[in-house]
């Protein structure tokens, strides 16, 4: 090695809330050397709570505070944060409830790895996983969370779907972390979509410094995203994806936000993102889900239309670790038709899992 094993730290945090954020950008080189052009990748599985979520997290609960929704100080009813979430966020928020003193409750769909559901419960929160229905429909996850904070005394429903504090959090900290790591040149953007949050605040942030950065946002089979980009229609394309938490039936508010800034949307399917999530763990050394794979898919596509040389960044949501138990289930591949894409290499090295 040419450099010391301890990197450039300069600072100590205070608390598991000061540590959220500042996470590594991380070239991927043998990708990067293929396409001719360079793949960054930020690790935001570095962050405290795991994923990239925690910074919506904190900003979602900082609003809450500031617009007085709940009282830190009622002596008789301790805070609870109610959201509906897909996984991350609910952990970043139980998280950072347990590092305020505060409880936390969520709703999800109940198709979510039972290793993300558990993992709400070690950390103290309670769970309630419900059946998949439309936003439209009262017992909609996220309807759900909405009339629990309204009947539960100071409580408050973040509601991170539509609260732009979530694409604050990522427009006055991601975004402007990715340009400075990069030194300024940043020559792509892309990544997926669920709230919308993530990619609208650092869309927002790298079109006002540079109008000339591309940002594409990429989208999993089963979503509305890509064609909407497209045409203007909210058309599902394809029939659903393996991924958990990214692609929407709608357009949320976060979404919304960054529309004037999106220059193209990319369809991303399942076939590959499944190889990309097992190259990268084979040759990049980097264990991550699903969502995570098809960001860099979605990385690769956007640069080649760039010139060579150019630096296109993208988002490393979180490890691989709470999708393992299917990821490497040779009967969950087959059952989501996905086992077949990988080569037989990838096949008897990694998935051991019956």
């Amino acid at each position: 090695m040419n450099k010391p094993f301890v990197g450039n730290v300069s600072v100590a945090y205070n608390g598991f809330v000061d540590a959220i954020g500042n996470t590594p950008l991380i070239r991927l080189p043998r990708l990067s050397e293929k396409l001719k052009r360079n793949i960054y990748a930020k690790a935001e599985f570095a962050n405290p709570g795991g994923s990239v979520k925690d910074r919506a997290a904190l900003y979602l609960i900082k609003n809450a505070e500031d617009l007085n929704l709940i009282n830190p100080k009622d002596p008789h009813h301790k805070p609870t944060i109610v959201e509906g979430s897909a996984g991350n966020t609910a952990i970043g928020l139980a998280h950072i409830a347990n590092a305020k003193n505060y409880n936390a409750v969520f709703f999800m769909p109940n198709t979510q790895s039972e290793s993300k559901i558990n993992l709400l419960k070690f950390l103290g929160s309670k769970v309630y996983p419900v059946p998949v229905c439309p936003i439209s429909n009262p017992l909609n996850f996220n309807n759900r969370a909405k009339k629990l904070a309204e009947d539960t005394p100071n409580a408050v429903w973040t509601n991170q779907f539509d609260n732009l504090a979530n694409l604050q959090a990522h427009f006055e900290t991601t975004g402007p972390e990715i340009y400075k790591q990069l030194g300024g040149r940043v020559h792509g953007f892309t990544c997926s979509t669920g709230t919308g949050g993530t990619l609208s605040g650092i869309a927002k942030y790298l079109k006002k410094t540079d109008p000339s950065i591309k940002v594409y946002v990429a989208d999993p089979p089963g979503s509305v995203i890509y064609e909407y980009i497209k045409s203007g229609e909210v058309k599902r394309t394809g029939d659903g994806s393996f991924t958990e938490g990214i692609g929407q039936g709608r357009i949320t508010e976060n979404m919304r936000a960054c529309l004037k800034d999106i220059d193209d949307s990319l369809y991303i399917p399942d076939e590959e993102t499944i190889v990309m999530l097992f190259d990268l763990l084979d040759q990049e050394g980097l264990f991550v889900g699903g969502t995570s794979a098809l960001n860099v898919v979605a990385a690769c596509k956007l640069a080649e239309k760039l010139p060579e040389g150019s630096n296109v960044a993208t988002i490393l949501c979180d490890s691989g670790h709470k999708y393992s138990d299917r990821l490497f289930s040779k009967k969950w591949l087959q059952d989501k038709k996905i086992y077949d894409c990988l080569s037989t290499e990838i096949q008897n090295k990694y998935i051991i899992l019956d």
